[in-house]
């Protein structure tokens, strides 16, 4: 009976259509038209996808992150219980931040030489705005 009403779910949601690199399957929800919008304006909506900076790299990471970001995403909408404007968890804002580290490298190298070894740099932190409103 689980299995038959996760599968229904699956084909109702359009699921399969979540598996790709679309950015425009991640505006489906309402709430996430006005961050898609403004990412397609943005400079990374020339050179990034949702993907590159909202899913860890490699094949089964990236479809383990979506598959738990997909159960709890529809788990707030199915019960009405979600912000209006999205938050950002913990275990998403990592994997954000390696995103950035990672295209940037260059760039942050510079940075992390001027702070101490422990001090821990934030991305997102100064640059909450780029990428998307």
């Amino acid at each position: 009976m689980v299995l038959g009403l996760g599968l229904f779910t699956f084909g109702y949601a359009d699921g399969a259509s979540y598996l790709g690199n679309d950015p425009a399957t991640c505006a489906n929800c309402h709430v996430m038209q006005e961050n898609h919008d403004s990412w397609l304006k943005s400079s990374h909506g020339k050179v990034a996808t949702c993907n590159d900076c909202h899913t860890p790299p490699g094949t089964v990471a990236k479809y383990v992150s979506k598959a738990q970001n997909g159960f709890f995403h529809s788990l707030a909408f199915t019960t009405q219980r979600f912000p209006d404007e999205i938050q950002i968890k913990k275990r998403n804002l990592e994997v954000t931040e390696s995103a950035c580290l990672k295209c940037h490298k260059d760039v942050v190298t510079g940075i992390q030489a001027t702070r101490s070894h422990d001090q821990k740099i934030s991305c997102v932190e100064c640059h909450r705005t780029v990428g998307h409103r």
